[in-house]
């Protein structure tokens, strides 16, 4: 056993599982793939990474089991689990996820295709894991999966902590350890005891106030729809059966693939990155000024694509100066787990009415973004404003712009 000292949760043991499988290449990638994506460009000490969270959510799997109560090989199974659960992510994390979900058909944390065409099943086989069921805790779809993977996880104790740590944006702050000693497993998987109803809001909370201060901040999603622009285009140039590659990739080797692409305009906006010359809000419009129903059904990438040149060739400028985000709407948010309340077992929002506060608020953090190039906002503004008929917006909307 070894000892890591992490700056958020302090001393780490590094088990001899944890030992085995750390050098393998598809977990040292992680050192080169940033936690935030582009976030660094708002808050520069953002420069984490997929890999110290992912040290951070084994230390932290392995001590929800033991108070939890699992037994050792239940424990090795989840520390396992914790330590390989973001093996998936693409370069820059988040910012490519929607291209691995559209061209790829999966997401990140679907990894049994990945652990199985590598040499970390057999490490896992060597230890006594099976990496079948390895990769079940990660998808969610085993009965411990919750512990890694649920409303009261792990992953997101450590990443909201780590987060707020590195960005210095205070909302993080949870208090991990007073929840998962609040927390017990029943036949109905995990179950919040009444003495960690406040730190049960805690994480809630936390959850909604780092959405729009990091996790959506405007400046971070221009950038993140920049890369993902100039990564559609040099896909549509190479061919788009080469994602599966390119999500493979760290991020310096993807962002040096992209400045070399046969694509000028791949080359030219991903050098507009690198310098930090992105790209301005035309339009930044929240829930009341659009119709969710009918946006909701144009957020792929090659729809945004032709609203974008639409609006492009309404404004009389070219097609690649306009980028449309249109985020998913935020789903309302539960524990999806019950707090024990004498012999009852009830919903968290039947106690606290916190939650519908908070889901609430999210709903009001909902941003559809319409961006261009500075000498060019105004006119994509107006343009914009008819194609996806948006209400015109008030002298207090204008002022978020």
């Amino acid at each position: 056993m070894k000892i890591i000292k992490d700056p958020v949760h302090g001393y780490v043991e590094v088990s001899a599982d944890a030992l085995a499988l750390l050098d393998s290449p598809l977990i040292q990638r992680l050192r080169y793939v940033r936690q935030l994506g582009f976030s660094h460009l708002v808050y520069p000490g953002a420069n984490h990474t997929r890999f110290e969270h992912s040290l951070g959510t084994m230390h932290l799997a392995q001590i929800f089991c033991r108070l939890l109560g699992l037994d050792l090989e239940q424990e090795r199974l989840i520390a396992a689990a914790g330590l390989l659960h973001d093996i998936g992510h693409g370069p820059y994390s988040h910012a490519t996820e929607q291209l691995m979900a559209e061209f790829c058909g999966h997401r990140h944390h679907q990894v049994e295709d990945l652990i199985r065409g590598d040499a970390i099943a057999g490490t896992l086989e060597a230890l006594g894991l099976d990496a079948r069921e390895v990769c079940t805790v990660i998808e969610g779809t085993h009965p411990l999966a919750g512990i890694i993977h649920g409303d009261i996880d792990v992953d997101r104790m450590d990443y909201l902590l780590r987060d707020a740590h590195y960005t210095g944006v205070p909302y993080g702050t949870v208090d991990a350890h007073r929840l998962m000693r609040s927390t017990i497993l029943s036949d109905r998987g995990l179950v919040v005891t009444e003495s960690g109803i406040n730190a049960a809001e805690s994480l809630l909370i936390a959850r909604t106030l780092m959405r729009p201060a990091v996790y959506f901040h405007h400046v971070s999603r221009i950038a993140e729809r920049m890369i993902q622009f100039a990564a559609y285009e040099h896909l549509s140039r190479i061919g788009l059966d080469a994602c599966g590659r390119m999500m493979r990739l760290d991020d310096a080797a993807f962002f040096s693939e992209l400045l070399g692409s046969p694509s000028d305009t791949a080359r030219k906006v991903t050098r507009m990155i690198y310098a930090r010359r992105l790209y301005k809000r035309a339009l930044y419009v929240g829930k009341d000024l659009v119709h969710i129903p009918s946006l909701m059904n144009r957020t792929g990438i090659a729809e945004g694509r032709t609203i974008a040149a639409e609006i492009a060739d309404r404004a009389g400028i070219e097609a690649w100066q306009v980028l449309v985000d249109i985020p998913p709407f935020p789903s309302p948010m539960s524990m999806g787990v019950q707090v024990k309340n004498r012999h009852d077992l009830v919903d968290l929002d039947e106690i606290s009415p916190l939650v519908k506060t908070l889901n609430e608020t999210r709903k009001q953090q909902w941003r559809m973004g319409i961006y261009t190039l500075p000498d060019h906002r105004h006119r994509v503004e107006e343009e914009a404003t008819d194609v996806l008929h948006i209400k015109k917006p008030t002298k207090q909307d204008r002022l978020l712009v």
